[in-house]
């Protein structure tokens, strides 16, 4: 910051590099609290309200980095290229990926170790970051059932399809041999995942069925005796403290008072594993079936155009480990991480079973060979 000369009280300007700083610091503030506007556009009541808000604290850094500036503001220069991602991301995806990078954005801020940046600034920057965090949270348990069934089921056809295509390749057998064991690995894995996720929603669903309250109970509320306060039994049975069971029970014989039925749903409130589910059997199944299907077909691919099985071997190896690496990079963002090293791992993780297969495929070969 600008400071007093010794001697003749002289002001100092601020240096070259402060001014760069500053003006980029500017820019992406600006950039920053447009973002926060853009995702409260999409947003209503309490969701818009805390995105205006924290839009609106971006704008007074903003003033901040104006007055260090004065005269020296020059011409707006381009945001950094996170900023101008996560703007571009903004206006044409919606909240949930832009607000986890916000949140990795808001957590890293320079201005923790920058002289420069006000204490207050500072202080905003690290409140900020859990105020993102708690949003997008919120967005990841919206997806997050759904991410995680397309995520894995797609991983689980990449990596089990190339490393069943590279193993058989491996043992020698014709180009022909490896795409018609490919597809058969494709359709016997899509439909076990398809099968195995039927069965367990299925179960799930006529688990959580059976906890749900019996319609006839329902119906004997209306004939027990409040005084001998039965119905917190019921409550206390299914988890509740006794406090919570008679406040709950006190509820519904007020209701009871006011002549008003009772439904089934207002007797289960509170009751663990009464209220909700898991959605369709037949959904769940058909989406497993595609994204593990989705995945599985990438490694086969090259083998459908009459390659050299080698060539296409290598091209099946490349395509997966892009996929991999976007899917990777896709779950880096969404949970607040590093998207390259979790691209990275999820490369490692799949190219080191498709060289083990490999491996053996070869080991095999040569043995019946």
């Amino acid at each position: 910051m600008a400071h007093s000369g010794e001697g003749e009280g002289e002001v100092e300007g601020p240096t070259n590099a402060q001014i760069k700083r500053w003006r980029q610091y500017l820019a992406n503030e600006r950039a920053e609290a447009a973002v926060y506007r853009e995702l409260a556009k999409r947003k209503e009541g309490e969701e818009r309200e805390i995105l205006l808000g924290i839009a609106d604290a971006e704008a007074r850094h903003e003033q901040h980095w104006l007055k260090l500036l004065g005269p020296e503001v020059g011409m707006p220069v381009r945001p950094d290229r996170s900023t101008r991602a996560m703007a571009w991301m903004a206006r044409r995806f919606g909240s949930v990926f832009v607000l986890a990078m916000m949140q990795t954005a808001e957590a890293r801020s320079p201005y923790a170790s920058d002289e420069d940046a006000t204490e207050q600034m500072k202080a905003d920057e690290a409140i900020h970051a859990e105020v993102v965090r708690g949003l997008a949270a919120r967005g990841r348990e919206q997806i997050s059932g759904d991410f995680r069934a397309a995520v894995f089921g797609a991983n689980d056809g990449l990596v089990s399809n190339l490393a069943l295509v590279l193993g058989v390749m491996a043992s020698g057998v014709p180009s022909n041999v490896v795409l018609l064991t490919g597809i058969s690995g494709l359709l016997a894995g899509a439909l076990s995942m398809g099968a195995g996720e039927f069965i367990s929603v299925k179960s799930q669903n006529e688990l959580l069925e059976a906890s749900r309250p019996h319609p006839e109970a329902t119906e004997a509320i209306q004939e027990l005796d409040v005084d001998a306060n039965e119905l917190a039994l019921v409550y206390r049975a299914r988890g509740m403290s006794e406090i919570e069971a008679e406040i709950q029970a006190a509820k519904l014989f007020n209701q009871i008072e006011q002549s008003q039925k009772i439904s089934r749903e207002e007797f289960g409130k509170g009751l663990s594993g009464a209220n909700g589910g898991m959605g369709g059997a037949w959904s769940a199944a058909v989406s497993s079936f595609c994204f593990f299907a989705s995945g599985a077909l990438i490694p086969i691919l090259p083998f459908l155009f009459g390659l050299a099985t080698s060539i296409a071997g290598m091209i099946a190896l490349v395509l997966v480990s892009l996929a991999l690496m976007l899917t990777g990079s896709i779950t880096g963002i969404l949970s607040g991480k590093s998207p390259l090293k979790r691209a990275l791992r999820q490369l490692a993780i799949g190219i080191g079973a498709s060289v083990v297969t490999y491996l053996l495929g070869l080991a095999f070969g040569t043995v019946v060979g």
